[in-house]
């Protein structure tokens, strides 16, 4: 009766969540175009199709990502797990000792960042829009890379108790020193490749495990250390994005060198050149 419960509250509450925004499209449909909707049938079907998903998704977070995530920091941040081979607990908290934090924090910021359903989206479409220049997988896994070192590095801005601005400010410093040298074509996905990462899948377990963390840490506040790793994991993939073009971009430019070199050493070239001399 109570999962019942939750079930017919959570579906009421994603009802009246979703009511602006179909009542602004079919107003602006009906009043402003003046047309009926296409295909109103399937429009209303695919409405339902989203109440019923939002609502257990947003139930999944509340069941089982938000205490995975705080289940994964609490445990990775115990003492008696920290501190092991200690005879004495330090009087501080020891950064270096949390490496397995760090490595959680890698390594869950990489697979969600993979699953992330907005970002497969955005790299399909890039690929289609740039006739297969920007590869799919290419860019995922860049921005994957991203996320997992910004998590990585906000998990110890969060262990270490330094302010969250320091960090931020320095990020987009390089990342407008980057945007000067990175090529023009990839700047603008790259810094929208930042927003796409911060959706349904990332926020919640990174939130998850900002709060445990800033819980299991002695010293540390949940309000102001248990937040910001979703900025971290904004900024970063604009800079590894940037960063893979600017690779591909070298790789392609060498490449191109090495095939002129080797046509200019052929053995067709020098007998043409032999020829002209002649």
């Amino acid at each position: 009766m109570e999962l019942l419960h939750d079930i017919f509250a959570t579906l009421w509450a994603t009802l009246g969540d979703v009511f602006p925004i179909a009542t602004i499209i079919f107003g602006f449909q009906y009043l402003v175009l003046r047309k009926p909707v296409p295909n109103l049938k399937r429009v209303l079907i695919g409405f339902a199709y989203v109440v019923v998903g939002l609502s257990l998704f947003l139930m999944g977070l509340e069941r089982a990502l938000f205490p995975l995530g705080r289940l994964m920091a609490e445990q990775l941040t115990r003492p008696e797990f920290v501190y092991q081979g200690f005879d004495i607990l330090p009087d501080e908290v020891l950064w270096e000792q949390y490496y397995w934090v760090y490595l959680f924090a890698f390594a869950i910021g990489f697979s969600t960042t993979i699953a992330e359903p907005s970002l497969i989206a955005v790299a399909i479409k890039a690929s289609e829009v740039s006739g297969g220049a920007i590869s799919t997988w290419g860019l995922r896994i860049a921005v994957a890379i991203g996320v997992a070192i910004g998590i990585a590095l906000g998990c110890y801005r969060i262990v270490t108790g330094l302010p969250i601005h320091y960090f931020i400010i320095v990020g987009y410093i390089l990342v407008v020193i980057q945007t000067w040298f990175a090529p023009r074509m990839i700047v603008p996905l790259a810094y929208d490749s930042g927003g796409v990462t911060t959706s349904t899948v990332t926020v919640p377990l990174v939130t998850a495990l900002g709060l445990g963390l800033a819980e299991t840490v002695p010293g540390r506040s949940v309000l102001i250390d248990g937040f910001g790793l979703i900025a971290f994991a904004s900024l970063f993939p604009i800079m590894s994005v940037m960063g893979y073009a600017q690779l591909a971009e070298m790789s392609a430019r060498r490449r191109r060198k090495q095939q002129e070199r080797e046509s200019e050493l052929s053995p067709a070239s020098t007998l043409e050149r032999d020829n002209h001399a002649l």
